[in-house]
């Protein structure tokens, strides 16, 4: 992870936006109060969507289960 003070990350915001956009790469800014990350807005809403999916009694196990099983055996129609 990319690490710089956040004087330098002031100066090169718009530059920092594009190669967190580009890399999906966090990139940590310090400061003398405290420290950030700073991440592109794509991954954000990943992170959030994992953290919802998996806040869901027996979604997790369920996802577990349907990754472990061949798309060969996998079914063509939804269930619902």
């Amino acid at each position: 992870m990319t690490s710089l003070p956040v004087t330098q990350a002031r100066s090169k915001l718009y530059q920092l936006l594009d190669e967190a956009a580009a890399s999906h790469e966090p990139i940590q800014i310090t400061g003398k109060r405290s420290n950030a990350v700073l991440i592109c807005e794509e991954d954000w809403r990943s992170i959030q969507e994992s953290l919802f999916l998996t806040s869901i009694p027996g979604m997790r196990e369920s996802i577990r289960k349907g990754m472990a099983e061949p798309l060969s055996k996998a079914s063509t129609k939804p269930g619902w």
